[in-house]
């Protein structure tokens, strides 16, 4: 394989990973939108203040952030933005420490380590050759 060839398909490879992680995003943001008064309530009855203002946030952040990782633009920001938005949403909604039961401790702690490899790989994509030459073009600097 030359490495022309070995370095197309390393692009490839990366457009398609950050669509995939892409998808996730958009599908949440888009189903947090059909059931915004519901997705609201929770936050309201867990005690968030707000909770209409951060339920808007958080499907503006993962359609809007989602969205850019699809069509490569602003890629750093995005995934970085992504990343600092499940931390906390990680934390809220996976709370396996405080499980009642062994079904839901063994549940919720499997979604919370797989929002934490979701957070690994948006700073993977952030710090990618492909986020670089996204960052370059929008700063309109061809990347070397």
């Amino acid at each position: 394989m030359s490495i022309s060839q070995a370095s197309q398909q390393s692009s490839v490879g990366l457009v398609a990973g950050r669509a995939l992680l892409a998808l996730l995003f958009l599908v949440a943001g888009l189903l947090k939108l059909a059931n915004f008064a519901g997705v609201a309530g929770r936050l309201a009855a867990m005690g968030l203040p707000f909770a209409s203002l951060f339920t808007v946030a958080a499907i503006c952040l993962e359609i809007g952030c989602g969205s850019a990782l699809a069509y490569g633009w602003r890629v750093s920001w995005a995934a970085r933005l992504l990343a600092l938005f499940l931390i906390p949403a990680t934390v809220m909604f996976h709370a396996f420490w405080s499980a009642e039961s062994p079904a839901e401790f063994s549940n919720q702690l499997n979604h919370f380590l797989k929002n934490l490899a979701l957070i690994g790989a948006l700073w993977f994509v952030a710090s990618s050759s492909a986020a670089q030459a996204s960052r370059s073009a929008d700063a309109g600097v061809r990347p070397m």
